[in-house]
């Protein structure tokens, strides 16, 4: 233990210096704020990009290094995500049309339908609600725009994301070590903490995003190779409700092999579903080859995250939602742990650090000798 006083002695005795370190993190709370889902954007980029830095390092400077991960992110990630995304807007404005023009011949539905002994009139279903449909697509699409904003509002929030990914990715070891120096909070905690949300991002990244994009990437293939129109919005939307539990691929391709049925191409439908199929399970065997298994988060965290993600950061709130409440409660696990000890019986311990005294954290590390006095020190309190 170092020689030094306890953070809560120190705060106690030093209010005009607590005072002004909380002012000044306010003031930069303040200055971050209108930019704060880029500055996520970049930290979640210097995440994924940092085992590039370091390889890059091992042959030029960290500078240079930096420099040709940014610029590489640029030309391959981020101008082609704008373009992507930037279709799929359109795309969905025109297929919100098509639903008002009322372009869908659902007799072929109907006569599929009867022909199985299922009497269902979806002429009149479809014709009362096509509005409703059209107005729910067109009411995404401006949601979507409102969180990317206009275009000077996106340059200037590309620029922030790409400053903070070159800033991360040169210095990022440095700022994590600044930041555990000044916060008033004990090594063997922060360690914890860090290995904690360290397994939070990669669960989240990886094993959310991942699985997502190569599912989208998937169904999207085969929904061009059927025929469909506005694939390129059809791969989004895939994108999206893959990353929540028990919605998943499904929620596109079904509906898209309807819309074949309609139209008068049921041998292509039934294609659709028997692939929707594959890539909806493909889930089962992609996650664990990506990540293992993990108790980072639940089905709550996960849709809870997301939703309120959204809404607190923007688009980016799709990875950091989850992060957040996971990290929330590992927080909370570890001010638990030190002012109230060992959980009691029951309590679940997933996601969150391992205990003092365990022989191996949720983190993955080795025990370390601060973990060692701590539980001796607990012990001999008891």
């Amino acid at each position: 233990m170092s020689d030094t006083a306890a953070p809560t002695d120190w705060i106690v005795d030093q209010p005009g210096l607590t005072a002004l370190g909380l002012v000044s993190a306010l003031l930069a709370l303040v200055v971050l704020l209108p930019y704060l889902q880029f500055v996520l954007f970049g930290v979640v980029l210097a995440y994924i990009l940092f085992p590039v830095q370091r390889r890059l390092e091992r042959y030029v400077r960290p500078t240079i290094a930096a420099g040709a991960v940014v610029v590489g992110t640029l030309l391959t990630v981020l101008l082609p995500l704008v373009y992507v995304i930037a279709i799929a807007v359109r795309q969905s404005l025109d297929v919100a049309q098509s639903v008002r023009g009322g372009e869908f011949n659902v007799a072929e539905i109907e006569a599929l339908l009867e022909a199985n002994g299922i009497a269902v009139d979806l002429a009149a279903l479809y014709e009362a609600n096509q509005d409703r449909i059209a107005t729910a697509v067109q009411e995404v699409t401006m949601s979507v725009m409102g969180f990317l904003g206009n275009l000077p509002s996106l340059f200037i929030g590309l620029t922030v994301t790409l400053f903070v990914l070159f800033a991360l990715l040169r210095d990022g070891e440095r700022l994590v070590a600044w930041v555990q120096w000044v916060l008033p909070v004990d090594d063997a905690v922060l360690a914890d903490l860090r290995g904690g949300l360290d397994d939070l991002m990669w669960a989240s990244v990886v094993g959310n995003v991942a699985v997502a994009a190569i599912q989208a990437v998937l169904l999207g293939v085969g929904l061009a190779i059927a025929g469909v129109p506005a694939v390129v919005f059809l791969t989004v939307a895939t994108f999206v409700l893959t990353l929540l539990p028990l919605v998943g691929a499904f929620g596109v391709w079904l509906p898209v092999a309807g819309y074949l049925v309609a139209v008068g191409r049921p041998t292509v439908g039934a294609a659709v579903v028997v692939y929707g199929l594959l890539v909806t399970f493909s889930d089962t065997y992609l996650r664990p080859a990506l990540i293992g298994q993990t108790e980072a988060f639940n089905a709550a965290t996960v849709v809870v995250g997301i939703f309120g993600g959204l809404i607190a950061f923007g688009a980016v709130g799709l990875f950091i939602g989850p992060v957040v409440l996971g990290g929330s409660k590992l927080a909370l696990d570890c001010f638990a742990r030190g002012h109230a000890g060992t959980p009691p019986d029951g309590a679940p311990p997933e996601g969150s650090a391992a205990e003092p005294d365990a022989t191996e954290s949720a983190t993955g590390r080795e025990p370390t000798d601060a973990d060692d006095s701590d539980a001796d020190d607990t012990d001999a309190d008891e």
